[in-house]
């Protein structure tokens, strides 16, 4: 190309003869009125059409590629294996030749999909209230003093772009329906539709298409809150782009360095304002103002809440004969009455409620333990456990369930345990919380053991005076030292003398 360039310049410019320009060049005249009569500014040259010994098979190794092409990775044949297959139908040519044809081909279709395909994308436009985007990340904090993984719920409005995050630990349907609980509560209202991907919590199973069988729990709240699910297709991230892009910017917003708090809530209670924080100082990008700004327009869009959606997730299990219900290798008590019945248990992010007969019986705090090297926890109520030692009192000195009684119930422990029967005593003292308040009767028994009368009779009297509103000390009444008895009474045991005699003469002899 540099030599054309000169050439040209000498014959243009500076006149120079075709004689004297192959004189200078070495090139013969003939060539060099080629390349002026061309008028090309770059050489080209054309490449001979050359027949192939590959030409008879070409339709079927672009075949054999295409199918290689969409099987699994693990499931390809190589190049080699695909040559060997032609030469067993007649090839005659060599490996080169075909790993030749398979660049081109792949080279061919990587330009198709970049101009027709998964390469190119249309901008999406959302009207103010007509969607919300979820998805889910993992992400790590400090909670207490442990490094703990977390689950991170991710929501968006399209329109105003406005989001919120929120951790749990785990992804469940029960942390689902809470983390779109509070998200419509901190947006301000529900959406028309809301767009996932085929998450398990919500998807069943994914059918040809766009034909999905969806989770009857997920339905059920989308039905409460009156929006309607919208399901990407599979490996299609791009399809909901907005929360994708916010989960990558969230790392770097929220989550490095990472964040530590004592608790969840204190981290989620952080994440919330953090949020809201960065709708202020972060600007749309598509239209003027900030996030803050359009989510202050699309507020009005949106439908407002309702009550939240009771987000329970619901096992039938069957109570052990020690009063237990197992759940997540943990274990929680259960009233006596209901051994070794079923009862309904209903999960929540937080708690465990158990229901039975139409009524909630129990409920416990729930743990949530992400070791597995750890035996799991038991987690006793010893009010669940009186109907049975009132049957068995010796089972209180041991039971393992009232090692966890309030102080002042120990210390009386500690003293009636001493005496004959007195297993029996603090079982009967322990029942009375089944009848009446239970602060109540601590405050009874605190007040017989300051009184050192550490007794079941001396605690059903205080509890009562408690109970019935009366003073437990009586009043004292300060008499005038002015009143003095008129006939003061006089000691004479002259009238016993008198009868001791009398009995004297009627004694028989």
């Amino acid at each position: 190309m540099a030599l054309l360039s000169v050439i040209r310049r000498w014959h243009f410019r500076e006149h120079l003869s075709i004689r004297e320009i192959g004189r200078r060049t070495g090139l013969s005249r003939n060539t060099i009125r080629k390349y002026l009569r061309s008028d090309g500014v770059e050489p080209q040259f054309k490449v001979p059409d050359r027949p192939s010994k590959l030409d008879p098979f070409a339709d079927r190794l672009a075949a054999w590629l295409k199918t290689e092409a969409n099987r699994p990775r693990k499931q390809k044949q190589t190049l080699k294996q695909l040559h060997a297959n032609l030469v067993s139908l007649g090839f005659e040519g060599s490996y080169n030749r075909v790993a030749a044809f398979a660049r081109e081909w792949r080279a061919d279709r990587q330009r198709e999909l970049q101009t027709s395909g998964r390469g190119t994308f249309v901008p999406l436009s959302f009207a103010p209230g007509e969607a919300f985007q979820f998805d889910w990340s993992e992400d790590w904090a400090i909670i207490g003093s442990e490094r703990t993984k977390l689950q991170v719920a991710h929501t968006k409005l399209s329109y105003s772009r406005a989001f919120i995050v929120r951790a749990y630990l785990l992804q469940t349907h029960e942390m689902l329906f809470d983390a779109h609980t509070h998200a419509f509560r901190v947006f301000g209202g529900i959406p028309q539709r809301g767009i996932y991907d085929n998450m398990r919590t919500a998807i069943d199973r994914v059918g040809r298409g766009k034909e999905r069988d969806v989770n009857a729990r997920f339905q059920a709240m989308a039905s409460h809150y009156l929006f309607e699910p919208e399901f990407c297709n599979p490996a299609s991230g791009w399809e909901k782009g907005q929360v994708e892009k916010n989960v990558q910017d969230a790392r770097h917003r929220l989550w490095q360095p990472i964040p530590r708090f004592p608790t969840l809530d204190a981290l989620n209670d952080w994440l919330e304002t953090r949020c809201k924080e960065l709708w202020s100082q972060t600007a749309h990008g598509r239209m003027g103002g900030t996030i803050a700004d359009l989510w202050a327009e699309e507020v009005p869009s949106l439908m407002p809440a309702s009550r939240p959606f009771d987000g329970f997730v619901e096992y039938t299990k069957r109570v052990t004969p020690t009063c237990l219900v197992h759940l997540d290798r943990n274990r929680y008590s259960v009233p006596a009455s209901f051994a070794n019945r079923p009862v309904s248990l209903r999960v929540y992010p937080d708690r465990i409620v158990v229901a039975a007969e139409g009524m909630v019986i129990c409920e416990h705090h729930r743990i949530i333990d992400r070791s597995h090297d750890q035996p799991g926890r038991t987690v006793y109520d010893w009010r669940h456990y009186l109907a049975v030692v009132q049957r068995k009192p010796g089972a209180l000195r041991n039971g393992a369930p009232f090692a966890e009684l309030p102080d002042a119930f120990r210390t009386l422990q500690q003293h009636l345990l001493k005496k004959p029967g007195g297993d029996r005593e603090m079982v009967e003292i322990l029942a009375l919380v089944l009848q009446h308040d239970e602060n109540a009767v601590l405050v009874a028994v605190e007040m017989a053991l300051t009184a050192g009368v550490p007794t079941k009779t001396h605690v059903l009297n205080l509890l009562h005076r408690l109970v019935d509103g009366k003073a437990i000390t009586p009043p004292t009444i300060n008499a005038p030292q002015a009143l003095v008895l008129t006939n003061e009474p006089k000691a004479n045991v002259e009238r016993y003398d008198a009868l001791r005699k009398a009995a004297e003469t009627r004694h028989a002899s």
